[in-house]
């Protein structure tokens, strides 16, 4: 026998099929890609939703505790360390192990007295600024 005899056929794949493949994955990515980058915004506004209520919660055990929410200086910190400032709270507790920041990395504003409640926290949506619509629009206590 001679080499040419033993070797077996190899069969592969034609650039027609290839090319079929590769407009069918075209066409998925086409039409899922723009779903699932949409859900990433949709996300951020979700946790920030929940964080801003977590933040409430907090701050209303801070009242009940202790008669009245943190003043405007001693904002969110008086959450996770006892304030110093006046007015210095007497049934001071630890009330969250951290602050989280926005899913835009930016820490969440508190305003003692709010502008649409007697406290807000909230965030400034995507672009960092008050006011907004769509993913810019602020995220609030008050929604």
């Amino acid at each position: 026998m001679t080499p040419r005899t033993l070797r077996r056929p190899t069969r592969g794949f034609t650039l027609i099929e290839l090319m079929v493949v590769l407009a069918i994955i075209g066409v998925l990515a086409a039409l899922i890609v723009p779903n699932v980058l949409g859900r990433a915004d949709e996300a951020r506004v979700t946790a920030a939703r929940t964080d801003v209520g977590n933040l409430m919660q907090a701050l209303k055990l801070y009242r009940l505790d202790n008669q009245r929410y943190p003043s405007n200086d001693q904002g969110l910190q008086a959450l996770i360390a006892r304030p110093t400032a006046e007015p210095v709270p007497a049934n001071w507790k630890p009330y969250l192990e951290k602050l989280p920041r926005d899913p835009w990395g930016r820490p969440y504003p508190y305003l003692n007295p709010g502008l649409k409640g007697e406290v807000d926290v909230l965030s400034l949506g995507a672009d960092g600024q008050p006011g907004g619509d769509g993913f810019n629009a602020d995220i609030g206590s008050w929604q």
